[in-house]
């Protein structure tokens, strides 16, 4: 069990971090959550080396993946730095990379009945005007969860509020701050239900944000 009590806040810098072998040749992880070993939820940024794959496996609750960068792949296709994948519930493929990647992913955590498969290049979609001066580009919603990049601009400061059902982040350039801390890019958060924080930044910078997905007992 790792980073499992949804009631916690938890801040971890990646870059900090070791990576750790997974069970595959030429694949190296850095867990931020994980239920048990190698089955259940789990959160990770997993790096590929190049040519590294994983055998065909089934996706139980669903996969949910950001290319942080390199290329990723599966028999469906490649995907670049800056996509945003989802493979539903149950659904199996065979990941590999050719020239290495590196790859935010979260595993077991979808509704069964959210059955959207998603292939969206961050790269070329366009950015919606967010609240403020913030830009948005929405990826998924079901039920409460939302799922998004947003784009806060230098100086950009944001009004203080509550998260019901939680936000996890990760900031994927420039530094994230609030009034616990500052979070420069590859630095994951996680708030639980109902918490609450006044989100500022002094240079332009990019996060990755889910909301409304964590428990809220």
């Amino acid at each position: 069990m790792l980073n499992m009590d949804f009631s916690q806040r938890v801040v971890i810098d990646t870059n900090a971090m070791d990576w750790v072998l997974s069970p595959a040749a030429g694949v190296e992880r850095k867990p931020l959550a994980r239920a048990e070993a190698e089955t259940g939820h789990a959160t990770s940024i997993v790096r590929y080396a190049p040519g590294a794959k994983f055998a065909s496996h089934l996706h139980p609750y669903g996969e949910e993946i950001l290319v942080l960068d390199g290329v990723f792949s599966d028999e469906h296709g490649d995907y670049p730095a800056g996509t945003y994948i989802r493979n539903p519930h149950n659904s199996s493929h065979a990941p590999f990379s050719e020239q290495g990647c590196t790859i935010l992913v979260k595993l077991y955590q979808f509704d069964v009945d959210d059955q959207a498969t998603v292939r969206i290049d961050t790269t070329n979609t366009a950015w919606l005007p967010g609240q403020g001066n913030l830009q948005v580009m929405p990826l998924h919603s079901y039920g409460t969860e939302h799922v998004a990049l947003v784009k806060w601009p230098a100086g950009e400061r944001f009004v203080a509020h509550r998260h019901a059902g939680g936000e996890e982040i990760l900031v994927l350039s420039g530094t994230f701050i609030d009034e616990h801390g500052r979070y420069p890019a590859g630095t994951w958060l996680r708030s639980p239900h109902m918490s609450e924080h006044f989100p500022y930044v002094e240079e332009e910078t990019v996060i990755w944000v889910k909301t409304g997905h964590l428990p809220i007992d």
